[in-house]
């Protein structure tokens, strides 16, 4: 167990990496310098496997909490999970910390939090990515199929072969729907432009004919040997959703198609990696971070807690596909008046993401 404690002392050095994180495409950057009076009110996280700098999805959170510390004046208190064993103890380590909101990062802290929850009824908590029936756990969720549904649109329209790909950790819906999105988009350029489109490695018709890796291990040899076979299929265009599989994709791409690209996930991996910028066509962002900071906002305003699902969409700027950025100059003339209005077509019913 990892503890990251910060307090009102350090928020002017807090306050500049939440302008160079957020500015990464996350929420808008704080234009103050000036540090936010202090409030009685603890903010607590507990991260996925992993680290808090996984440039991420741990990180997104992070982000937002860092951006409630020194724009609200909240106290912030996170711990990292090496593994999944510490999750139940940092969850304890929160509740006997005093925290006023526990935030768990990931579906696969679920169960602990259930746990945790239940024994401490009394005390507010929010978990990413999944459902929950307890009265005091509010669901952090992402309709990211919606922004995958774009990305599969502009990724069938960059693709000289008409063959993508995409691969996930796990079959979980917080995988699926990237990919579900992803199908979707590339088969409705395919209906608009008259042309077969094929998606490698997912069929929502036909779940049990996914290709997964079997977790979410950093660079997971798995999704590396599925890049590959993907690429060596004719795919150049590939979305691996599993945390960070970036650099794995990036070897099977320089190994058999240099032409090749990839899309990132969670957040804009280019902005973050920019080692990775000249691979990511794109990436399907969870804006984690608006979420987290909202949440804590809202409690610090003197909201009741709320158990309601917060949704993350397209029309409230939860989910987005971010800028081209090293391919705007390569993407067809009108793609973005096309996305421009997908994306008015998806919030409007007209489109759906989800088939």
């Amino acid at each position: 167990m990892k503890l990251i404690s910060r307090s009102s002392a350090a928020k002017a050095l807090t306050l500049a990496a939440v302008s160079a994180l957020v500015l990464s495409g996350c929420a808008a950057a704080p234009e103050e310098t000036t540090d936010a009076a202090a409030v009685d009110f603890l903010a607590c996280a507990v991260s996925d496997e992993g680290n808090w700098n996984d440039k991420s999805f741990n990180e997104a959170v992070y982000t937002g909490l860092l951006q409630a510390e020194a724009e609200l004046g909240v106290t912030i208190n996170a711990l990292e999970s090496a593994t999944p064993e510490d999750f139940e103890p940092n969850l304890q380590a929160s509740v006997d910390a005093g925290c006023d909101i526990i935030i768990g990062v990931g579906f696969a802290l679920g169960d602990a939090i259930t746990k945790i929850s239940a024994e401490n009824p009394d005390l507010h908590f929010a978990l990413v990515d999944s459902t929950s029936e307890s009265t005091n756990v509010k669901p952090l969720l992402f309709e990211t199929a919606e922004a995958g549904f774009l990305a599969g649109y502009a990724s069938a329209d960059y693709s000289t072969s008409k063959t993508i790909g995409t691969y996930g950790g796990l079959p979980f819906p917080s995988v699926t729907d990237f990919m579900t999105g992803y199908y979707y988009g590339a088969m409705q350029w395919g209906t608009d432009n008259d042309t077969e489109v094929t998606v490698l490695g997912w069929d929502p018709a036909n779940p049990d004919g996914g290709d997964f890796m079997g977790g979410f291990a950093p660079n997971n040899p798995e999704g590396l040997a599925i890049a590959k076979t993907q690429l060596q299929a004719g795919a150049d265009v590939l979305l691996p959703v599993g945390g960070n599989q970036f650099t794995a994709a990036q070897s099977a791409i320089d190994e058999l198609n240099p032409d090749a690209v990839m899309l990132g996930v969670d957040v804009d991996i280019a902005a973050g990696n920019p080692d990775l910028a000249p691979y990511i066509f794109t990436s399907i962002e969870k804006r984690m971070t608006i979420a987290t900071f909202d949440v804590i906002k809202a409690l610090v305003d003197g909201a009741a807690f709320d158990a309601t699902p917060y949704v993350g969409t397209l029309a409230n700027k939860g989910v987005a596909i971010t800028a081209f950025t090293d391919f705007a100059s390569k993407v067809s003339s009108g793609l973005a008046d096309k996305l421009a209005e997908l994306e008015a077509g998806i919030i409007d019913g007209t489109y759906k993401p989800k088939g």
